[in-house]
């Protein structure tokens, strides 16, 4: 059996478990793959409503190493807010995004993001946008095939010249790393990949047409 994770502060373990539940409202049976080592836990998601990959850290009291992909939903439930540690669940067969990560090194910030009340409005500019072009279709074109047509065209715009696509935005702001008050953001790239980084969590999407850039590690 893995060792449980005892985080550096209980509120550590508080945000994993908000992360995960979020994760959880969109995919039930969501996986997660953790990697420790060095005092710190990655937790890798990827919420299918948005075709990104969403990544939370925390900070633990051991440097034990540890790579695994395990159930969403089994880890929250181990999770002792109060005691500030968590139950590793059994592995599970990771999904083929599992085995393909984002660098772990290598990141130069890219400029030209906006500040974090400013990606909030976009993200709400799209969603009225979304919403007003729904409501003007006519009965006839009412159908899930041209609401996910108008969806993607909206979601797959770019945050000004920084080619970050709008969805990373709404992730973002949907799994709780944009919170409705000033934070610091920063957009970061290595290879092919794109990050959205924020205090309280990063998601990640690669660039179209870019190379492969990514890290191939066993599961």
């Amino acid at each position: 059996m893995t060792p449980p994770l005892h985080f550096a502060d209980a509120r550590e373990a508080a945000g994993l478990a908000a992360f995960l539940a979020r994760l959880i409202h969109y995919d039930r049976a969501a996986a997660v793959r953790l990697q420790a080592g060095g005092g710190a836990l990655a937790v890798f998601g990827r919420p299918p409503s948005f075709e990104v990959l969403a990544i939370r850290t925390a900070a633990l009291l051991d440097d034990t190493p540890l790579d695994v992909t395990v159930s969403a939903g089994q880890l929250l439930d181990g999770i002792e807010e109060s005691a500030g540690k968590a139950t590793v669940p059994a592995p599970v067969t990771g999904p083929p995004w599992a085995g393909l990560l984002p660098p772990r090194a290598g990141w130069r910030e890219v400029p030209g993001l906006p500040d974090a009340a400013g990606l909030r409005g976009a993200v709400a500019a799209a969603v009225t946008e979304f919403r007003e072009r729904d409501g003007a279709l006519p009965a006839e074109r009412r159908t899930r095939a041209e609401r996910d047509r108008i969806g993607r065209e909206i979601w797959s715009r770019t945050i000004g010249a920084t080619g970050l696509p709008l969805r990373a935005v709404h992730a973002a702001q949907s799994l709780g790393f944009l919170p409705p008050h000033d934070v610091p953001v920063a957009l970061l790239t290595a290879g092919s990949w794109l990050r959205l980084r924020s205090p309280y969590g990063s998601v990640a999407v690669r660039r179209p047409g870019a190379g492969t850039g990514l890290t191939v590690t066993a599961l």
